[in-house]
């Protein structure tokens, strides 16, 4: 296959390799990523037929591309099983449930848009990312401009996971939501990969879901797919009331992340739907670990004290919480961005179509609504996560600064440096942090008072903003 396009390291990122499609890569880096997938398997100690489960999402660039990639892992001796259209968590849920497969791709632009394709992969039972994502960019350099080297081996199947997938959650929610007619329930699938399993996933478990634009379409024709943010959600809003549903569950384009919104269509912020699923899992699991990342709310820590948890703050990212979840053995994590990870009953990954499913048990077991449900949560006045883009250097020079001058811990404040700078104040906090994945700069704040808010926003603000000029 003839190469089209330079190679640009620059989409190999810190969690995934992400770009826009006939930019940044081609059907020939897909079949070029194939080929350095096998090769970095068979640096690691894999077999040299590794069966590497492939699938991909609703993108209308992704079929061409999971064409290509699959023939690239041909090429190289693989044996492919192709999976079709699925969610990113079905692509980790094939680690599990298939016979020890080597390796795993899933082709997504996740809540990007249209314009934009990806690659998240799998080894074994854990995504790679970091370090390994540069190291497999190495392997790939040498090997994109040369003529492809056929290996003996390679393999082409087909296979059906939904089965097992549904199987799977029907056995864990059998008479969870039985003869409950109260539990209504609106899904927004955004028109990504959600719809392709949803309906009978939530149906197997009993429920009788409203779904909105369910049918996939790379296109995104209805609103963005990235459920968190507010205003991707106002359909949902909407249909919540009108059906008088318990819950509205939104979804991105790869069904990793959760958005919700209550019975009066209130947005569920990311830290408070962790609360929700923390004291449920806390009551079955009395002091256990529950792991949040830098963006999250010092009320969220607060509380997971409070319900006889151990909060543990770490680093931004989906693979770096799921890495620490089985580090520290905790059931439970997640991230303001709608990232949350069961390890308890489930295998430690992202699903937010499983994850909607914990939030329907919770408020079925209790009883009560969401709203009730975190009455006693303190109120607080905060800001969303405010992305500024910006360049690479100045990102992390302006990081840099604020480390400069927010050293360490005063009688005013305690100086947190794990990912970026986090500073708490007697009243509420402040974050910077440089992104992982985009010329972008980070900031949160968030107060028990709107004054305290304006204080800390503008203090931090100050000394960023002539920085940005």
């Amino acid at each position: 296959m003839p190469t089209k396009l330079k190679l640009n390291p620059e989409i190999f990122r810190e969690y995934d390799i992400r770009g826009v499609y006939q930019k940044d890569f081609d059907e020939a880096f897909a079949f070029g990523l194939g080929q350095a997938f096998v090769s970095y398997l068979a640096a690691r100690g894999a077999e040299k037929n590794p069966v590497i489960t492939l699938g991909h999402d609703a993108r209308l660039s992704s079929p061409p591309l999971a064409k290509a990639m699959a023939e690239g892992l041909q090429a190289a001796g693989a044996r492919v099983i192709f999976l079709g259209l699925i969610t990113t968590p079905i692509s980790y849920f094939s680690m599990f449930q298939l016979d020890q497969p080597a390796g795993g791709i899933m082709i997504t632009g996740s809540h990007n848009p249209p314009e934009y394709n990806g690659f998240k992969i799998s080894v074994g039972k854990s995504t790679i990312f970091g370090e390994e994502i540069q190291a497999l960019m190495k392997i790939m350099q040498p090997m994109y401009e040369r003529p492809a080297v056929k290996v003996a081996g390679g393999a082409y199947t087909t296979f059906d996971i939904f089965n097992d997938y549904v199987a799977r959650y029907k056995q864990e929610f059998t008479g969870a939501f039985k003869d409950n007619p109260r539990l209504k329930v609106v899904l927004d699938c955004g028109n990504g990969v959600a719809g392709c399993i949803a309906r009978r996933l939530y149906e197997a478990v009993g429920l009788d879901p409203v779904i909105l634009f369910e049918e996939p379409d790379g296109r995104f024709p209805n609103h963005h797919p990235d459920p968190t943010v507010e205003k991707n959600l106002a359909a949902l809003k909407v249909a919540v009331r009108e059906h008088k549903a318990i819950l509205g569950i939104g979804f991105d384009g790869d069904a990793d992340r959760i958005g919700v919104v209550d019975a009066e269509g209130r947005f569920i912020q990311g830290d408070e739907l962790m609360v929700i699923i923390s004291r449920a899992i806390l009551k079955d699991k009395p002091g256990a670990k529950i792991i949040g990342d830098v963006k999250c709310s010092d009320r969220l820590y607060d509380d997971i004290r409070k319900h006889g948890g151990v909060p543990i703050m770490w680093k931004t990212g989906h693979s770096l919480i799921k890495t620490k979840i089985k580090e520290e053995k905790a059931p439970f994590g997640g991230e303001l961005s709608g990232h949350v990870f069961f390890a308890d009953r489930n295998y430690g990954y992202d699903d937010a179509l499983y994850a909607g499913l914990r939030v329907v048990e919770a408020i079925a077991k209790s009883g009560k609504s969401l709203k009730e449900l975190i009455a006693d949560f303190p109120p607080a006045f905060n800001t969303p996560e405010l992305r500024i883009d910006t360049t690479e250097d100045k990102k992390r020079s302006i990081v840099a600064k604020l480390r400069s001058i927010y050293k360490a811990d005063t009688s005013d404040y305690k100086v947190n440096l794990i990912d970026g700078i986090r500073i708490s104040y007697n009243d509420g906090w402040a974050l910077a942090r440089a992104s992982n994945t985009q010329p972008v700069l980070v900031l949160r704040f968030e107060s028990s008072t709107k004054e305290g808010l304006m204080r800390i926003q503008g203090e931090i603000e100050s000394i960023v903003n002539p920085l940005l000029a």
